[in-house]
């Protein structure tokens, strides 16, 4: 069974930084895009950043510049380093990985909260 663990949240200033690492196991890593999504209160779940098993990446256009999303395939985990982080940037953030090979199989991390005060 695929397992996705996120670590490396927590609460910053203003226009500081953060890492989040997403742990990936129990799969074929390399079968899988892995993404980031992010769920502030009250609002819908968006996507903050994907990328493939061959790293090519996207990130959403609010966090174009500051984000920047990146895997190890020697250590099955995935990066989201944020950089510039503003209040509005506060949500639990998800892992989600997708198998390519599979239509529809996808898994979702237990999320991590990051809170940025002004």
């Amino acid at each position: 069974q695929v397992q996705l663990v996120e670590s490396g949240g927590g609460l910053v200033r203003s226009g500081g930084s953060l890492r989040l690492s997403c742990a990936f196991s129990g799969g074929a890593f390399a079968q899988y895009a892995i993404s980031w999504y992010r769920q502030a209160p009250g609002d819908q779940r968006e996507l903050v950043a994907i990328v493939s098993p061959g790293s090519s990446t996207n990130t959403a256009d609010s966090v174009k510049g500051r984000f920047t999303i990146s895997r190890d395939n020697s250590k099955s985990t995935v990066y989201l380093q944020m950089n510039n982080l503003k209040p509005e940037d506060t949500a639990v953030y998800y892992c989600n990985g997708r198998d390519l090979w599979t239509k529809g199989l996808e898994y979702w991390g237990q999320g991590i909260q990051v809170t940025v005060s002004s």
